[in-house]
């Protein structure tokens, strides 16, 4: 019998993360996956902000940068020709150290993760399937099945189900995922190909209510055919070819594919788990919610769940939290998920509806409303903001309080760029830390010495207050770095008091150091 602080079921983005989350905290982790190797196909492109940001806990963000592309715009075509075009070179600019709309495909996104976790020592055991598995309170039993057909046994703390929209942790659970499913089937294309729409910027065809998009790839004529079709077609996906496709590129968009490397479909869903968490068993990434790809944010949201767990497991296992800490998982991220379905489900019929208001509207207003609206940067920040998921915020959450200047207790710190730097840089500890804007109140800063906590002091500008950070005030930020505690009089008590109240410790062993 094997034994791992956590295992872990499915070796996707999510399950990958979480892994590699815990490795660097310390945790001993088992990952299985019952796929005999890595996906070779994906469909996730887009890495977003606030996933960037976060990344650099690992040192992970330098790499996907460099890996990605950036894409410098967004051009609408109608009736064969280019209609619009929106300039995203710097869309974000002010709002996040990654500014930008960077293309990274899952396949290659997944090799790097599993690169990374090497580092750490932990191999993703490949051909390996969880068979059961069973809750026995202080621990859980699970039994695996062997790439050689053998069955074996594995006792864990905790068991983390990130094993897609099939999950067998969530089956086992019996927790259901209640939701639909689109009508429409998409379908993926991996080309090399020459034309005006590939260019390294993204494209998309305004022309049919069925959506079609060429979207950049690193490297000279590389790109990624992504659409849907609704009609006959629908009923029988598994004989639906890059020939049957192909037209509407060639006609709508100018490709000319030379190559196509693979072609894949597939069913969306739009479906959030019951729950996140039963017993000793979490649900994350596509096991607990799944949607549309509108806006690009299965995969980081699936990221984020692992992010947001992987602390509070470690502080558990370390003695550091009660159990209690883990509910907070799906406190946090469940009314997210349910949010975040609804919208792209809304978005995603929008702009495919068919019928001749919905199809003048997509072919008239569109191409001249929407370059209109980013040029205003309300507008555009507006946007960039929800799709980056950098307003992604915990108010409402049970680790969340206080409010200093525009700040609350559960906000995402807000990014400041002066000529001395900016505020993000020790953003990279994964560990709690204080911030203060200004001159920290007598006796902070020996208290937080004492006890252990990073403390982080800013000589006070003009550009802290614009951003809502109050003067002197206390910013004690979680190891995901949202903030915790906004504490508008900056004094040591408040940080004892918000510890104390939660029994949660910061240094080795628990306690407050």
């Amino acid at each position: 019998m094997t034994r791992a602080d956590v295992l872990i079921v499915g070796a996707g983005p999510t399950g990958l993360v979480l892994a590699l989350w815990l490795a660097k905290l310390g945790v001993a982790v088992r990952i299985v996956d019952k796929t005999a190797e890595p996906g070779t196909t994906s469909r996730a492109l887009a890495v977003q902000a606030r996933t960037l940001e976060l990344y650099r806990q690992l040192d992970l963000t330098d790499a996907v940068v460099a890996r990605g592309h950036k894409t410098p715009g967004v051009n609408l075509w109608v009736r064969g020709e280019k209609a619009a075009r929106v300039a995203f070179e710097r869309v974000g600019e002010g709002l996040t150290p990654y500014p930008f709309l960077l293309i990274f495909p899952q396949d290659e996104h997944e090799r790097l993760l599993i690169e990374r976790l090497e580092g750490f020592g932990v191999a993703v055991e490949r051909g390996t399937e969880l068979t059961g598995f069973e809750d026995l309170g202080d621990h859980v039993a699970a039994r695996l099945r062997g790439p050689d057909g053998g069955e074996a046994a594995c006792e864990a703390a905790f068991i983390a189900g990130c094993d897609g929209a099939r999950s067998r942790v969530r089956e086992m659970l019996g927790v259901g995922f209640p939701g639909g499913t689109y009508r429409q089937v998409f379908y993926v294309a991996d080309v090399e190909a020459s034309g005006p729409a590939v260019d390294g910027e993204l494209h998309i065809d305004l022309e049919e209510a069925d959506f079609l998009g060429v979207f950049p790839m690193a490297g000279e004529g590389r790109a990624r055919l992504i659409g849907t079709v609704r009609d006959e077609r629908a009923d029988h996906p598994e004989t639906l070819t890059f020939a049957d496709v192909a037209v509407r590129a060639v006609e709508h968009l100018k490709v000319e594919a030379r190559r196509v490397n693979w072609f894949s479909t597939y069913h969306v869903h739009h479906r959030v788990a019951g729950r996140f968490r039963e017993g000793r068993a979490f649900l994350l990434g596509d096991a607990a919610h799944i949607h549309s790809p509108a806006g690009g944010q299965g995969m980081n949201t699936g990221i984020g769940d692992a992010i947001n767990l992987a602390w509070k497991l470690a502080a558990v296992l370390g003695g550091r939290a009660p159990d209690t800490l883990l509910d907070s998982y799906e406190s946090e991220r469940i009314g997210f998920a349910r949010r975040l379905v609804a919208t792209t489900d809304r978005a995603f019929n929008l702009a495919t509806a068919g019928g001749v208001i919905a199809n003048l509207i997509r072919t008239r207003l569109v191409p001249l409303a929407f370059p209109a609206a980013i040029r205003v940067k309300a507008v555009r920040d507006f946007l960039f903001r929800t799709v980056s998921q950098i307003t992604l915020d915990y108010r409402a959450g049970p680790l969340s309080a206080g409010k200093a200047g525009g700040v609350r207790g559960g906000d995402r710190l807000p990014l400041v760029a002066t000529d001395a730097g900016n505020n993000f840089a020790s953003l990279s500890a994964m560990s709690w830390q204080a911030h203060v804007y200004g001159t920290p109140r007598p006796g902070l800063a020996a208290w937080c010495e004492a006890h252990g906590l990073a403390l982080e002091a800013f000589a006070w500008r003009p550009a802290f207050e614009r951003a809502g950070l109050a003067r002197g005030a206390l910013y004690l930020l979680r190891p995901d770095t949202y903030v915790a505690l906004a504490d508008p009089d900056g004094s040591p008590a408040a940080v004892e008091r918000y510890f104390a109240e939660r029994n949660i410790g910061f240094a080795e062993g628990g306690g407050l150091g």
